[in-house]
């Protein structure tokens, strides 16, 4: 897969702090393996960032967070190709990044690599990450091939990827989720008071949302069928490919679109 160019856009914008948390947390690299560990207080962001691989999060047992990522080569890959970056963020979270080349970089609003042609296939590297989340820490992982999965949450939750699932669920939330090539699965027992999107391109999207639900909902397949345990006031035209309506008062914007796959609305709580 080429990566030229290649950008991954967060809607999350935080300052990043040279001195906070610098003296919580530890981190280190030891070969093909990244480990890091800190005090990460609630409300702040863990921001995990990738290319190729995996990303699981699960809940930490106490307010101690931990990263680790490991390299796995493939068919010829160079591990030394790869390398890993953190950064503070504000309020004591932290971002980790895993590299591919020297051309690459990230930051907590995007992930930039630039493909030199003249890597042959070094760059034939998984990066399995594993996040230990603690109670009340929003978190944003991303990657572009492969699987994502979020549980154990009780906060915010970004989860997003290109070739790959993504299942992510949060006793808090809200939830936000999507991916091309693959199903969205998002739990969640708050929305909060911001827009909610869903998107695939070849996948169903299956979300669990609050009982006390109130939205202006618009649900969209070209091969798939819709399917909700609430019960909505239709608008617009009806349509096999368009649902369109509002769930309780309405107010905020709830958007699922896929184009290969179905799209259901069940409720929790």
């Amino acid at each position: 897969m080429s990566r030229s160019s290649l950008a991954l856009a967060l809607p999350v914008a935080l300052a990043i702090s040279a001195t906070t948390a610098a003296s919580q947390t530890q981190s280190a690299t030891n070969g093909d393996r990244f480990n890091w560990s800190g005090k990460v207080p609630a409300g702040a962001w863990i921001m995990v960032r990738s290319v190729m691989g995996p990303i699981s999060v699960k809940a930490a047992s106490g307010q101690t967070a931990e990263i680790t990522g490991i390299k796995r080569p493939e068919r010829g890959g160079d591990p030394a190709y790869v390398h890993f970056t953190s950064k503070p963020l504000a309020n004591g979270g932290i971002l980790v990044c895993a590299l591919w080349g020297d051309n690459s970089d990230c930051d907590e609003d995007s992930y930039h690599s630039h493909n030199d042609g003249d890597h042959g296939r070094r760059d034939n590297v998984e990066v399995e990450f594993t996040v230990s989340l603690p109670s009340g820490v929003n978190v944003r992982v991303a990657s572009v091939n492969g699987d994502v999965e979020v549980a154990g949450a009780t906060a915010i939750v970004g989860a997003s990827t290109v070739n790959g699932e993504v299942r992510a669920a949060s006793s808090g939330g809200p939830v936000e989720a999507s991916t091309v090539n693959g199903d969205v699965r998002a739990s969640m027992r708050s929305v909060g008071s911001g827009e909610l999107r869903y998107n695939t391109v070849n996948g169903s999207i299956d979300l669990e949302l609050p009982a006390s639900l109130n939205a202006d909902v618009e649900l969209r397949t070209v091969n798939g069928d819709f399917e909700t345990d609430f019960p909505m006031t239709l608008s617009g035209r009806v349509s096999p490919r368009r649902l369109s309506g509002k769930i309780g008062s309405g107010g905020r914007d709830l958007r699922a679109t896929t184009v290969n796959g179905s799209i259901k609305l069940r409720k929790i709580g």
